[in-house]
């Protein structure tokens, strides 16, 4: 299994950074994680943001193979407790799929063709999350799901 997490902008803020190889290590045993950074499309006028979000796309569907299970980031996502999101993993990987790409859009979001790519739709919380820490809980909880899917003493 392979997962490539494609995320708009660059992480600036060194405790995220760490955070995140922290996670990567840990994933190695379970999982190949590729984390591809896309940078964002300057926003100008703000009735531009569709055709931005547009050209974003552009740059995070060139990731994506069309094998790869997508697994979006979006605020109408659905939201799954630590276990169900394991159990979503685990279906996945039984399904046979090599890789899964999890989204993660700009602050103005994803455009319709990303999330129109997607097989899945989550939403980490019905709270609003900065980008970079949306990554960090992103790639923690993953981590998580491999734990548990394994029984593993990590989850509690």
């Amino acid at each position: 299994m392979n997962i490539k997490i494609v995320a708009s902008g660059k992480l600036k803020e060194k405790f995220l950074k760490e955070g995140i190889d922290e996670f990567k290590k840990r994933l190695l045993p379970y999982s190949g994680i590729e984390i591809i950074e896309i940078q964002p499309v300057e926003i100008k006028d703000e009735h531009l943001i569709h055709k931005a979000l547009d050209e974003e796309a552009e740059k995070i569907l060139s990731h994506i193979k069309s094998s790869s299970y997508v697994i979006t980031l979006e605020i109408e996502g659905k939201m799954l407790s630590s276990v169900d999101f394991a159990g979503k993993i685990n279906e996945i990987i039984n399904a046979g799929t090599g890789e899964i790409v999890f989204v993660i859009g700009s602050s103005c979001g994803l455009s319709k063709k990303v999330s129109n790519r997607a097989d899945f739709k989550l939403s980490l919380s019905k709270m609003t999350f900065l980008h970079q820490f949306a990554r960090l809980i992103l790639i923690e909880q993953i981590y998580r799901a491999f734990k548990i899917i394994k029984g593993e003493t990590y989850h509690k």
